[in-house]
């Protein structure tokens, strides 16, 4: 059974960053293709980014140049580093795998970029 945890996430002013991470244990979670997806007030969860096995990504379109994902197989852990964040990047973030399985949805970090 795997089982993923997010941390990172806070409170920061529009232009900051922020770095999360997804510590992830069971059973072989780092050969699955990884993402970080979110979720704000009143809207659906969509994927942020990708990365497969072999690190290769994808992004949203609004986080392109912005958000970088990344992962340490050894660590079996995924990061999302966020730089110049935007009011419209609040939202919870969570990650699963790509595509995402319904019983690996986390508790999410929630992620609020306000003056």
């Amino acid at each position: 059974q795997v089982q993923l945890v997010e941390s990172g996430g806070g409170l920061v002013q529009p232009g900051g960053s922020l770095r999360l991470s997804c510590a992830a244990s069971g059973s072989r979670p780092s050969i699955s293709a990884m993402g970080w997806y979110r979720q704000a007030p009143g809207k659906q969860r969509e994927l942020v980014a990708s990365i497969t096995s072999v690190g290769r990504t994808n992004y949203l379109d609004s986080v392109k140049g912005r958000f970088t994902i990344s992962r340490d197989s050894a660590k079996n852990t995924v990061y999302l580093q966020m730089n110049s964040l935007k009011p419209e990047d609040t939202a919870v973030y969570y990650c699963n795998t790509y595509p995402p399985i319904d019983a690996h949805w986390g508790q999410g970090t929630q992620v609020t970029v306000s003056l």
